[in-house]
Formats: structure tokens, C-alpha cells, sequence
């Protein structure tokens, strides 16, 4: 009978996989030997595996490459990184080696691109594409980011004020996008996005706004849905309906020369997760070659703005099971020695799954669990296989220590969680660390931050005095 823990994966996934691999005593991610890493730092701990993020942009950039050399496409191609999912500066180091841009949403993300430039890891020359609802503070620091000298910084209109706001302060002329208000999927309790233009409105807000403005050119047109990139007739329809909204605009407004698709590309959230990015790539490609050639205008460059799928898949955070209780003659709780409404809020926010999987003890028996935080909270717990109510683990044994990790954590994690600030019942941020890989292969890590301590919390709270 099949029945330790190495049997259950094996029969259930494909296994060893491109990121996941096991030596005799341990889980390795990535070639990094993961009880080798917890001895050294201890837990709870949290880890960013640099080089994921520079495979994964060169991954997307030779997806739509292809795509371009198979449709003969004219336009080019533009990766832009979206800062909100991770604005770390050792995210945006690995990112910027890409030859890559950047898309900003707040006002303070433009003290990082200042930052950045002054570093000289962002030039004059560097797309920063400029979204969100603007009022005044990020208005005046997109105005001295363009009065600076960065001519590609293109501001997305939002609402119909921005651009006024924009020209009341900038001393040049400049470039602006629109952002469609694209609609939302049936099923949400909303038919618009709040965000952008609506569809029928973008056209006339050009003529009435920006086409007699000499001090103003219209570069792009914005398009993202809130469900990402999914191979659905939702998705394909409100591409369609953007491109109709493009070639419109197109035949009335020249300098128009891009189409931003967004981001969304969905990310590993388990060891059976498929997703063919090739074909949506081509797909996507292939229908705005025959959109345009259709409405006799040139096709647009293409830009797009991947957080999640550039740093999500580098991260991933490890704790220990502290202790099992056994509430019922059916439930086992294994503890964890952090919160996950700390640590992965979305796990608890938005039902997001990742993939879980035991450092050790794969060849012990296993058995069905459930995991809970240390918070006073009821929703403080983990749930990934949400049709079973239950997870499976090692058995839980007080004098064999195990030790689990959640991977593909690192987009978005730590600024809702609250990175360095205060936590769900005062549980202290974990220490994180940076994991790098040099050109021979060499694996060495660092110490990016430690554990919070009481001293930070107090002082937060005002108790310092």
C-alpha cells in the first residue's frame, strides 16, 4: 500500500519538475537545497529567488518574438515591469538588466524611477508609463519626471482632468495614452471598470481635448482587463472590442502608435498547472494583424505590463509545524509558527491558492490537515485544495520536526501584508532573504531584512517613549 508522502505526489503529478527537485533529505527549489537554507536562517522565513525574474522576462520577450516573426508583424515589442506587484530595489536591479520599462500607479513610484535613474538603471530613453487615478502629488512628480528630461514618460488619462492638470505644470511638449474602461466580466456586481475611458467616449475626448493642442501627442491606447490574460470569450471579446476602439482613433489621430495589452498572465499555482503562453501570444498578435489590415491602418507596437508573472514566481516563504490539535474525530490542525493573514494575505483576502509542499519527511506516511495561523483570527488559515477541505502532510510526529514552504509567493505579498509596519495580532514580519545565482552556476544568498522585533513594533505604536 502506497502510503508515504513521496507515493502521493508521484502518483498525483508529474514529478521531479522544472523548479522542484529532491535530494535525500530535502526539498530543492531551483538547485537551492531548502533545509540547508532554514538551518542557516531559521523560521519563519521568507525568500526572493533573483534569477526567476530575469527568466521569466526573457521568457516573455521570446514568446512574442516569435509571434512577430510568424505573423510578419510590423510593430515592436516593449516589456514593461508593473511596480506595484514587488517595488523592492533588488526586484527592480534583476529587472532593469532586461532591457526592460517600467509602469508606475502612485505618486511615490516616481521617486523610485528617480532613484533608478539616478543609479543610471533608467535613462531618458526608458518607457515609464504612467496609470492610476492622478491627483496632485503624483501630478506634480510626473510633471518634474517629464520637465527632468524623461521624454518616454507617457502618462495614461484616466479622467478627464488629468490632461489639464498635466499641461498646467508641464513646461514641454509631451506625450499621453488613454486607458479604456473596459467592461467587466459578467459575474462581476459591476458592469465598468471605474478605471479609464469608456469606449464610446475615447474618440471624442481626442477631438475635444488633445487634437488641437499643440503641446500634446497621443502615443497610446490602454487596455487591460481585471481577469488577465485568459483564453476565454470574455478576454477575446474586449480585445476585440479595444482593437475596433484602435483603428477608430487610429484614422483620426496619426501620432497614435501603440497598444498597451496590460498584464495578467497567470502564474504557477500548482504542480499541475498548464497554461499555453505561446499560443496566447500568438493569438494576440495574429488578431491585431488582422484587425488593423481589416481597418487599412498600420499595427500598433505592443507594449505589455507583467507584475505578477515577472516576480511572483521568485518568491515563496517557509515555516515550521509548531504543533497539532485535534479539534474533532475529523479535523487536524497543524500549526504554523506565523500567520498567513500576515504573511500571504491573499490567501485569506482573495482565496488565492499557491503551491505547497513539505521541506522534509517525504518518505514518512501522510496524512489529511488542515493549517492555521497563530492569530486570534478565524480566517487565519490555508486551505489549497478548496473541493477536499484539507491538505495532506507528512504525519505530524512532536520528535520529527517538519518544516513547510508556499512557492510562487512573490508578487504582492509583503505591501499588503505591510511590510515593516504593524501585523495582525503584532506577529512580527519574518526575516527575508535574497537568493542569487552567478554565472558558474554558484548559489549564495543574503540577508535582506530580519525579523521584526518588539523595539519596531513599540515604537510604531507610540510606546518608545
Amino acid at each position: 500500500m502506497n502510503t508515504k508522502y513521496i507515493d502521493l505526489i508521484d502518483q498525483t503529478y508529474h514529478f521531479p519538475q522544472e523548479e522542484f527537485s529532491r535530494n535525500e533529505t530535502s526539498l530543492e527549489f531551483h538547485g537551492v537545497d531548502l533545509m540547508k537554507l532554514t538551518a542557516e536562517y531559521g523560521t519563519p522565513l521568507k525568500f526572493t529567488y533573483l534569477p526567476k525574474i530575469s527568466e521569466n522576462i526573457q521568457r516573455a520577450k521570446k514568446w512574442f518574438a516569435n509571434a512577430i516573426e510568424k505573423h510578419d508583424y510590423k510593430g515592436n515589442y516593449n516589456y514593461c515591469y508593473c511596480t506595484k506587484s514587488s517595488h523592492f530595489k533588488h526586484v527592480l536591479n534583476e529587472a532593469l538588466k532586461n532591457d526592460i520599462h517600467i509602469e508606475t500607479s502612485s505618486a511615490f513610484d516616481i521617486n523610485i524611477v528617480e532613484s533608478l535613474k539616478a543609479e543610471g538603471k533608467i535613462t531618458d530613453k526608458t518607457y515609464v508609463i504612467c496609470n492610476g487615478f492622478k491627483r496632485d502629488q503624483y501630478i506634480k512628480n510626473i510633471t518634474r519626471l517629464i520637465n527632468g528630461g524623461q521624454e518616454n514618460c507617457i502618462p495614461i488619462i484616466d479622467n478627464y482632468e488629468e490632461l489639464t492638470l498635466l499641461s498646467d505644470g508641464i513646461e514641454r511638449d509631451f506625450k499621453v495614452g488613454i486607458r479604456i474602461a473596459s467592461e467587466e466580466e459578467p459575474k462581476f456586481e459591476f458592469y465598468t471598470s471605474r478605471l479609464g475611458i469608456g469606449y464610446k467616449n475615447i474618440v471624442p475626448f481626442y477631438e475635444d481635448q488633445i487634437k488641437n493642442n499643440d503641446k500634446v501627442e497621443l502615443k497610446m491606447l490602454h487596455f487591460f482587463i481585471n481577469t488577465g490574460i485568459r483564453d476565454n470569450a470574455y478576454y477575446w471579446n474586449e480585445l476585440v472590442k479595444c482593437l475596433k476602439v484602435y483603428t477608430k482613433l487610429k484614422k483620426v489621430c496619426p501620432s497614435l502608435d501603440s497598444l498597451n495589452i496590460g498584464g495578467g498572465f497567470p502564474i504557477k499555482n500548482s504542480l499541475a498547472f498548464e497554461y499555453d503562453y505561446q499560443y496566447m501570444i500568438d493569438e494576440i498578435v495574429n488578431q491585431i494583424n488582422i484587425t488593423c489590415e481589416e481597418a487599412e491602418v498600420p499595427v500598433p507596437n505592443i507594449f505589455t505590463e507583467f507584475g505578477s508573472f515577472t516576480v511572483g514566481e521568485s518568491g515563496g516563504a517557509i515555516y515550521e509545524i509548531l504543533y497539532q490539535k485535534q479539534q474533532n474525530d475529523r479535523e487536524k490542525w497543524n500549526m504554523i509558527n506565523s500567520s498567513f493573514i500576515t504573511t500571504l494575505p491573499d490567501t485569506w483576502a482573495i482565496n488565492k491558492r499557491f503551491i505547497m509542499l513539505p521541506l522534509n519527511r517525504w518518505e514518512d506516511e501522510y496524512e489529511r490537515v488542515l493549517l492555521g495561523g497563530l492569530t486570534c483570527d478565524s480566517d487565519d488559515y490555508y486551505n489549497s485544495e478548496q473541493n477536499m477541505n484539507a491538505i495532506y502532510l507528512p504525519r505530524f510526529k512532536k520528535d520529527k520536526p517538519l518544516y513547510i514552504g508556499f512557492f510562487n509567493t512573490g508578487a504582492y505579498q509583503e505591501t499588503i501584508g505591510g511590510f515593516g509596519g504593524l501585523q495582525h495580532c503584532l506577529i512580527p514580519t519574518p526575516k527575508h532573504i535574497l537568493i542569487d545565482k552567478d554565472k558558474n552556476g554558484t548559489i549564495s544568498t543574503k540577508l535582506f531584512s530580519e525579523q521584526q522585533t518588539s523595539e519596531q513594533l513599540l515604537n510604531i505604536l507610540g510606546y518608545d517613549n
